[in-house]
């Protein structure tokens, strides 16, 4: 899996959940959503679908810092 694979499964898997549990009064949690992502890495991670290098160099996206 790619960054940009990742991304899109964070998005559709993992955004929803957060904007119902953490932004319901829809003000974006940018640390719910960057430890958000740093739990899916670590998943992906732990179930081979990314490389411990994939891991440890890729950065936050976007839309867990104030972009789409």
């Amino acid at each position: 899996m790619n960054k940009n694979q990742a991304i899109r499964e964070f998005k559709e898997f993992e955004m929803p959940y957060i904007r119902e549990i953490y932004e319901q009064d829809g003000i974006p949690d940018w640390i719910a959503r960057r430890e958000a992502w740093n739990n899916f890495t670590d998943m992906l991670c732990k179930n081979r679908q990314i490389t411990s290098e994939q891991y440890e160099t890729w950065d936050h996206p976007p839309i867990t810092n104030g972009g789409n």
